[in-house]
């Protein structure tokens, strides 16, 4: 009865086996062939399509080099530019003068530069002061000093010889009084010279002196001229707009 339910079920396939050498017909579930032997091949089962997932390819994510070169590069030319500047500020030749005074960073101010007349028995002084920030000063100059004939007769005892001081403030309160006291310059004597010493750094104020104390009746006729040499970071302008602000404050 089984057979003929599925001869009358339309749905229902039969399949048979058969040996692929020799034909042979093979029952269900035959793993060689009854007749010549021959292993049956079963093809590979398929795998659920519920099962399977579609495989994804994870790349790995490229890590940027670090600029090394880049910083290294960088560190190399910031030295080069530090040993430049240290050169600039400290080497005395005629290229890092040049750049000194391009940038605004060497000054020379003047003091002095006119001629004047010491009467006997006197002096004459000129007030000055290093100014805000200036580094490396130092005063500078010559000064020759002759008798002044224009008053009539001379002491024919006396010379051309002056005396040249440069003294702190405190100082010349002191030489002022008639005390010895100690000064950034010296000339002695003499009747021409030549000026240069160097200030201590800051806001200070000197006087530089021509002193004729020693000579009681002879006037002496000098020329001189000095300067005040500095370096300093600010520049010359930046200073003059500053005193301006505060002159116009103070007005």
């Amino acid at each position: 009865m089984g057979s003929e339910a599925n001869k009358s079920d339309p749905n229902v396939t039969t399949a048979t086996l058969a040996c692929s050498q020799c034909g042979a017909s093979l029952p269900e579930g035959s793993q060689f062939c009854l007749k010549c032997g021959k292993p049956i091949s079963v093809g590979s089962k398929k795998t659920d399509a519920t099962d399977s997932s579609p495989e994804v390819q994870i790349l790995p994510v490229a890590v940027p080099p670090k600029p090394r070169k880049r910083r290294v590069f960088l560190w190399v030319m910031l030295a080069l530019f530090l040993l430049a500047v240290a050169w600039v500020v400290t080497s005395d030749s005629f290229v890092a003068q040049g750049i000194q005074e391009l940038v605004g960073w060497k000054h020379d101010q003047s003091i002095l530069d006119t001629p004047f007349t010491v009467g006997p028995h006197t002096f004459r002084y000129y007030k000055f002061s290093l100014p805000e920030g200036s580094m490396n000063v130092s005063i500078v100059g010559e000064f020759t000093s002759a008798m002044d004939t224009r008053g009539g007769k001379q002491d024919d005892s006396s010379d051309n010889n002056i005396e040249v001081f440069v003294l702190s403030e405190p100082a010349f309160t002191v030489w002022e009084k008639g005390y010895a006291t100690s000064s950034v310059y010296e000339s002695g004597r003499v009747a021409q010279g030549s000026l240069q010493s160097v200030l201590p750094p800051g806001a200070r104020i000197y006087y530089l002196i021509f002193s004729n104390k020693f000579a009681p009746k002879t006037a002496k006729s000098v020329h001189a001229t000095v300067l005040l040499r500095y370096k300093s970071w600010l520049p010359r302008w930046v200073r003059a707009m500053k005193e301006r602000f505060w002159s116009w404050i103070g007005a």
